[in-house]
């Protein structure tokens, strides 16, 4: 490990305190060894306080702990869980982005640094717009349970055929005779309950039933094309089966060809990144755990006898099967 401390630009770690110490991997002796290295380490809780040994997953420390497994759950419902991975992803473009600056700031000061971030950081900061809420003392979280959140221009609708839309209409006052003439009843713009702003929300509940009637009565094709036509702003609740065969995702090379030989790994997700002028690398399959080992070590300048002694004593490993379609 101190050799690849010495040779390597960026070191990545998601051990904890007493792990680091026990394979003598902390910081600051690692920076003895290379005072460019950017050291970048991700923890669950954090470095401090009483529970930094505490074990995380993306499901206890960025959505549970943070709030946001709470604010997003319906009125008198149960939490839900969350998404694999979803914590994970958003955490890993936050190390990213560390890593990223500790390089830049590298270039101009010619010095290695220690970054870090943790899951539950990134949950507080995802859940950041209602918690700030609630640090100026409005807690919307709260109130959505005790009175619910029944706002019809940002309301889940559900389709005759099964499917839901979702409003996003900030300035509704602008947008409702839209809305009205989309669900083909402009007349409610003249209603009594609708007339203004202030009325309309004392009336929401009548409303979003009112939406919600002539919604049920058409398909999602049906809805998708009024609403387009008159430029309501929404969401198609897509269905996953539906999301990977999206055709603005292929337009966008966010869900790409891979070109793999093999039959179990035919598309991909490609990074969320783009760089004008500068192609992304294709997706190609994962190499067998262990099958570059003696690759990288060699790469270091540690002979092969020595290379033969980690790998049977267990501290490198090799590829348990040479077949190409086993990862």
């Amino acid at each position: 490990m101190h050799r690849l401390a010495r040779g390597a630009d960026v070191f990545l770690t998601n051990f904890i305190g007493t792990q680091l110490a026990k394979y003598e991997l902390e910081y600051d002796r690692l920076k003895e060894l290379n005072p460019r290295l950017i050291y970048a380490h991700i923890s669950g809780y954090g470095t401090e306080g009483p529970e930094v040994q505490r074990r995380a997953f993306d499901a206890t420390a960025w959505w549970a702990r943070s709030g946001l497994m709470e604010f997003i759950r319906g009125q008198g419902s149960d939490p839900v869980a969350s998404a694999p991975g979803m914590g994970d992803q958003a955490t890993s473009m936050s190390l990213f982005a560390a890593i990223m600056t500790g390089l830049y700031r590298r270039e101009k000061t010619g010095e290695g640094a220690l970054v870090s971030t943790s899951l539950i950081a990134n949950g507080v900061w995802s859940n950041g717009m209602a918690l700030q809420g609630v640090l100026e003392g409005m807690d919307v979280g709260k109130r959505k349970q005790e009175h619910g959140v029944h706002n019809p221009f940002g309301h889940v609708y559900r389709t005759s055929d099964g499917h839901y839309v979702l409003f996003v209409m900030i300035n509704a006052e602008r947008e409702w005779p839209q809305l009205a003439a989309a669900m083909g009843r402009s007349e409610w713009t003249s209603d009594p309950r609708f007339l203004d702003m202030p009325t309309l929300i004392i009336n929401r509940l009548e409303l979003i039933d009112l939406i919600q009637e002539v919604i049920g009565s058409m398909t999602i094709g049906q809805t998708l094309k009024t609403l387009d036509q008159h430029e309501i702003t929404y969401g198609h609740v897509r269905p996953m089966g539906q999301v990977v065969d999206d055709p603005q995702l292929a337009a966008n090379e966010i869900i790409v060809q891979t070109n793999d030989p093999g039959d179990d790994y035919h598309r991909t997700i490609m990074s969320p990144i783009q760089i004008e002028e500068e192609p992304k690398r294709p997706p190609r399959r994962a190499p067998d755990i262990g099958a570059q080992t003696r690759e990288v070590l060699t790469e270091l300048g540690i002979d092969g006898t020595e290379i033969d002694r980690l790998i049977t004593n267990g501290t490198a490993g090799e590829p348990t099967s040479t077949d190409d379609n086993i990862h």
